[in-house]
């Protein structure tokens, strides 16, 4: 029978291992187990080694090749305390197989790092059931390459071992699982719908944007009430909303779980209904990190999420956060206070042009021009309720 995969725990000891294929670079690849060793240090676990690779494609059966899986083998020996190996792509139930039967450690993807992540994080019975419905999709397609193990090697007359009868029974299982959640998820669904619906004529205002960029901060800031943070990837997965008032005008504001690259298939199906806080929103708030290195790429990806589910129509406003680390970062302490002030004019007359005015650059943490945000968010809610009730817009501020 299906027995749970063993996840992360605490102090477990990991490789990571990316491949560098055609349309990469060296340098994104790294950046990308960067990104995923925060990944295992969110889940419990420390990354010790990376290993990376150039392959035009990914071997069918082990990933990376044989020379490169002997290296990571041989460096797994000699540590001696490795527990785990960490791919940065998605492998095959049979590509995991033949490589924990080579390495003889546990070896998961990415995909099942972040799934790990999210059961972690999971509290309400809504996040509980739409992780546990994008896990039981993760295993089906690789029910062969787990049970590959149980079957006998060759072929022809007495071959057929009790594998195969055993696939097809988890598979059945795994059928009926998913079924049965999707049916419980309906059903929450509907009780989440009519929340929303009870939630009247107000104006939506949704925070969204990359994992980690400070999205709860900037929550609790503006709702002055407290609302879970911290410097891990996905600190929220269950959406969080506060009536907030500036001004005699009132809106519903929405914290909403962070995207990433890569983010699974399933995962993004299974959380459809928690991003309907997303479509149903009437002006929506990107936060952008842009103290990371790479904050022009989660920004591009958290707009192609957001293309994916049919939000580019909607107003928006970038809110460029963490300036205060960017300037500590950016700068050098020698420089002439004349020379940054130019860099941040350039910076910020380039990304006004880029969104067509509807930017705002703070520091949530530092809590420096929040004001200003709070001022453009109030205006852009104001006009929302000019063209959705004209006839008692006054009523509004």
């Amino acid at each position: 029978m299906i027995e749970k995969k063993i996840k992360i725990n605490r102090k477990e000891k990991a490789v990571l291992i990316g491949v560098v294929q055609k349309e990469q670079t060296e340098t994104q690849v790294n950046e990308y187990l960067d990104e995923l060793a925060f990944l295992a240090e969110t889940a419990g676990a420390v990354s010790v080694k990376r290993f990376t690779q150039k392959l035009a494609h990914p071997d069918t059966k082990t990933f990376v090749g044989k020379g490169k899986l002997e290296e990571i083998k041989n460096y797994i020996f000699l540590k001696g305390d490795i527990n785990t190996v960490i791919f940065d792509d998605e492998l095959t139930g049979s590509q995991i197989q033949n490589i924990e039967k080579e390495l003889k450690v546990k070896t998961i993807d990415r995909s099942d790092l972040i799934l790990d992540i999210f059961a972690g994080r999971a509290k309400t019975a809504q996040a509980k059931t739409q992780v546990e419905l994008a896990q039981y999709q993760y295993i089906l397609p690789r029910l062969r390459g787990m049970w590959k193990h149980l079957e006998r090697q060759g072929g022809g007359v007495g071959t057929r071992g009790p594998g195969e009868t055993e696939i097809e029974t988890d598979r059945r299982i795994v059928k009926d699982k998913i079924s049965l959640l999707r049916k419980r998820l309906a059903e929450i669904d509907k009780q989440s719908f009519t929340q929303r619906k009870e939630r009247g004529e107000f104006i939506r205002v949704a925070l969204v944007g990359y994992t980690n960029v400070g999205k709860s901060t900037l929550m609790t800031l503006l709702s002055k009430s407290e609302v879970f943070a911290e410097n891990k990837l996905f600190a929220t997965l269950d959406t969080t909303t506060r009536k907030v008032v500036f001004e005699q005008t009132p809106f519903l504001l929405s914290d909403t779980v962070g995207f990433i690259r890569k983010l699974p298939h399933h995962l993004v199906e299974s959380f459809k209904s928690t991003l309907d806080e997303v479509r149903e929103a009437d002006v929506l708030l990107h936060v952008v990190d842009i103290s990371h290195p790479q904050y022009e790429e989660q920004l591009t990806v958290v707009n192609k999420t957001l293309a994916e589910l049919g939000c580019t129509d909607k107003p928006c406003i970038t809110v460029f956060n963490k300036m205060d680390k960017y300037e500590a970062e950016v700068f050098d302490e020698w420089l002439e206070d004349e020379v940054k002030q130019d860099i941040l004019r350039e910076l910020k007359e380039r990304w006004q042009q880029e969104t067509k005015g509807n930017c705002v650059f703070v520091s949530a943490l530092g809590k420096k021009n929040i004001d200003l945000l709070r001022q453009t968010i109030l205006n852009k809610v104001r006009d929302m309720y000019r063209i959705r009730y004209p006839y008692k817009a006054e009523y509004f501020y």
